[in-house]
């Protein structure tokens, strides 16, 4: 699906998905973690995100402390020096990159610092985490960045069928 395609898919989707999380946060069922990781890992089975990187192209991770340390290490800098080049403080006070495309991804889509990327960049786009209920607005703006999401989201609506 090229990302054309998938902000009008996702724009076509969205009432019906928040309709869909509204019910799925009001009562999850405890199977939800076991059905969302299987359906990761399904998507994923046949997802190669070199051919898209649209998430590394349009957002910004947060950058925890221990991202930021580790980030510095990887390129023998002070910690406020990889601040002051790299971050900003964004409304929400968190630490986020100041340009997008993220300046650490390469023309092929890889990532130069891959093995010391932020957290949020390792478990993006958060599909198979413990108690998905509570990232469901996350998880819907990322149906609109990621294509392997809004097809999860679409199999989970299939998969699990919510009443009232």
């Amino acid at each position: 699906m090229d990302l054309t395609q998938l902000n009008e898919r996702a724009k076509k989707a969205s009432e019906s998905t928040q309709k869909y999380f509204k019910k799925l946060k009001k009562n999850p069922p405890a199977k939800l973690d076991s059905i969302m990781a299987d359906l990761h890992e399904e998507v994923f089975t046949h997802t190669d995100c070199l051919t898209c990187a649209n998430c590394c192209k349009t957002t910004s991770p947060v950058f925890t402390s221990k991202d930021i340390e580790r980030l510095a290490k990887h390129f023998r800098q002070k910690p406020g020096q990889f601040i002051s080049q790299y971050l900003h403080i964004d409304n929400e006070n968190d630490y986020v990159l100041n340009v997008a495309p993220c300046p650490f991804l390469t023309s092929d889509n890889t990532c130069i610092v891959y093995e010391s990327r932020p957290q949020a960049c390792r478990e993006y786009p958060h599909t198979n985490r413990k108690k998905f209920y509570q990232i469901l607005p996350l998880t819907l703006q990322n149906t609109f960045i990621c294509p392997a999401t809004f097809q999860i989201v679409e199999k989970l609506k299939q998969a699990l069928i919510l009443n009232k």
